[in-house]
């Protein structure tokens, strides 16, 4: 049966078929094919859509507005100060003013009933950019980069997520890794693990594709034989500056290390879906040196310069795979 997601919204992959989310990744590989060619892909000239970001992003922004314009699209971004939305007018209203100006509405922000709300009142697919429960757009992107260095042969592999496995990037991996028979394994401390709840949704789906859903404190049972070793920052954006102390002292046992990579197999590579403190080349890093004494946080620097490390193809491919949602969703 031909997969049809024209007028879907993209909120979270859970709400998408094995099927589906494989039909997105080989439209994310075809796209890249075309742009690595040079071949023009104006399939959506005439379409207009809208960015909206309560959080800001280097790679989100421009991941959609140069898919966006490589699909022949015009492209507005509102920044947290561009709009209203929330303030002097409800998420609801908003929905109904873009839904009538433009063909699709992307939304960055905190939670994930917001970007709920704007998709049952745009009329108009709606996009999530991220939001503080989940990060799909991200997922396409991983899982393509996975694709593309185990040669499309991703079922049985062992992806293993390191650190705060109860933020919005462990819980994505679990759910896509579960529904692409790849087996997930979430290592970090017992209290920052995904909700029983959702960790028990992923198992049954786990079940269904022939792979399994771990969590664990372990590092050494975690990361033994893996296939990915991936990890994110350890304090999102949002959250309070007083936490920086808790997580230091909480997860640098699960700091991703030369050690910890040797565990894993020979060809295991090291994803992170970016920024990352792995110097203190940045303000926060820098900051974060002065005050706690810790100069790399969830990954060590050689293991992010290394030739193990895919963190720039996974950022590029982090376009290749909107423009797929994007296409899939408007034509």
């Amino acid at each position: 049966m031909p997969i049809n997601l024209s007028g879907r919204p993209f909120l979270r992959l859970l709400d998408f078929s094995t099927e589906e989310i494989e039909y997105l990744l080989k439209l994310s590989k075809n796209f890249k094919d075309l742009k690595r060619t040079g071949t023009p892909h104006r399939y959506l000239e005439g379409k207009n859509i809208v960015l909206l970001f309560q959080k800001t992003s280097t790679r989100t922004r421009c991941a959609f507005e140069v898919g966006a314009m490589d699909l022949g699209m015009g492209v507005t971004y509102l920044d947290p100060g561009s709009s209203q939305m929330g303030k002097k007018e409800s998420i609801e209203d908003t929905a109904r003013v873009l839904g009538r100006f433009y063909d699709g509405i992307e939304f960055r922000g905190f939670a994930q009933t917001d970007v709920e709300d704007l998709a049952e009142n745009a009329g108009v697919p709606v996009w999530n950019g991220l939001t503080t429960e989940w990060h799909p757009t991200q997922m396409l992107a991983d899982i393509l980069t996975v694709q593309e260095n185990f040669n499309y042969d991703i079922k049985g592999k062992t992806l293993v997520f390191m650190g705060d496995a109860a933020n919005n990037v462990a819980r994505s991996l679990m759910v896509v890794c579960s529904k692409l028979g790849m087996n997930f394994v979430a290592c970090g401390p017992k209290e920052n693990m995904p909700d029983a709840e959702l960790v028990k949704t992923c198992e049954a789906i786990a079940a269904e594709n022939g792979c399994t859903v771990k969590c664990t404190d372990d590092v050494k049972d975690a990361c033994t034989g893996a296939d990915v070793i991936y990890t994110d920052v350890w304090v999102s954006m949002g959250e309070p500056d007083e936490v920086w102390q808790q997580r230091i002292e909480q997860l640098q046992p699960y700091r991703v290390t030369k050690e910890i990579m040797a565990m894993a197999k020979p060809t295991a590579i090291f994803l992170h879906c970016l920024p990352a403190f792995h110097d203190t080349n940045t303000t926060t890093g820098a900051d974060i040196a002065k005050r706690f004494g810790v100069t790399e946080m969830e990954v060590e620097d050689d293991v992010f310069e290394s030739k193990q490390s895919k963190v720039f193809d996974e950022a590029e491919n982090r376009m290749h795979t909107i423009k797929a949602v994007m296409y899939a969703t408007l034509q």
